[in-house]
């Protein structure tokens, strides 16, 4: 009863848990997919999905950063050390932020199978030649892959592709680059129902906002596949400012430090 009394003593502590309140919380548990999204590089956004980890205790992790061959070399013997782990993984290579940021999730639920879904380059830039659906495979119509978006959200989407590298891609390039923000929604949904198939739930997933969001993100794909599986998804904003796409929850955390991210395209 007192391990009890202590675990009820620690979820009820706001400041131990910085803006994941209980009611949240709950509703993550009760989740069989749960979506953490972030600002990829805000540290206060990994430690919150640290936080989040070790009250879930999922089954399974997948992450946006990590293709499965990767996520293949996580072993108990280095998933407790981060600079063993960031080795096996080639995290220097990949071109994501600090290890030190990523690796507290890792250890958050040291029993958790570990899964990958990212598309290596290489095979992105095959992915845009070939197509996303014949990327994917026989399964892409199921997952939404093969179907042309409404005008207005391939707009959209366009858009935001173009802002997101500083008004600098020529505009032939945004359809592919659309495409392949669709095809990692489709790689990341497919990993968690693998994830929940094999490991069972909770599942949760950790990747950026933009695939978090319930309107056209992971959860619509979920939607789409396996409609009956419950699904909850986090957004993190910075500054008070909420990230678009809708989510179940939002939480918010000062911005970080950053260089002018557009200075390498002028």
């Amino acid at each position: 009863m007192r391990v009890f009394a202590y675990i009820a003593a620690l979820l009820t502590a706001a400041p131990v848990w910085a803006g994941l309140d209980v009611g949240m919380l709950e509703r993550m548990r009760a989740a069989q997919v749960v979506i953490l999204g972030e600002v990829h590089d805000n540290p206060a956004h990994h430690a919150a999905q640290a936080r989040a980890v070790a009250a879930v205790q999922p089954a399974a992790l997948v992450f946006e950063m990590l293709t499965q061959a990767q996520a293949a070399r996580v072993t108990p013997d280095n998933r407790g050390k981060a600079e063993a782990l960031a080795r096996a993984l080639d995290w220097a290579e990949t071109g994501w932020p600090d290890f030190t940021m990523y690796h507290p999730i890792f250890t958050a639920a040291p029993g958790a199978r570990v899964y990958g879904a990212a598309v290596p380059r290489a095979q992105a830039r095959k992915a845009m030649q070939e197509g996303v659906a014949a990327y994917f495979g026989g399964d892409a119509g199921a997952y939404g892959l093969r179907d042309p978006l409404p005008r207005g959200q391939q707009a959209a989407r366009e858009a935001m592709q173009m802002a997101a590298h500083c008004d600098a891609l020529p505009e032939a390039m945004l359809p592919g680059m659309v495409g392949l923000q669709r095809l990692r929604d489709a790689e990341l949904a497919r990993a968690a129902l693998r994830a929940l198939n094999e490991a069972g739930a909770p599942v949760v997933v950790i990747t950026g906002n933009g695939h978090a969001r319930r309107d056209w993100g992971v959860p619509a794909v979920l939607e789409r596949v396996r409609p009956e599986v419950s699904v909850f998804a986090l957004g993190q904003g910075e500054a008070g400012v909420a990230p678009e796409g809708g989510f179940d929850a939002v939480r918010y955390a000062a911005p970080a430090e950053r260089e002018d991210p557009c200075a390498a395209f002028q």
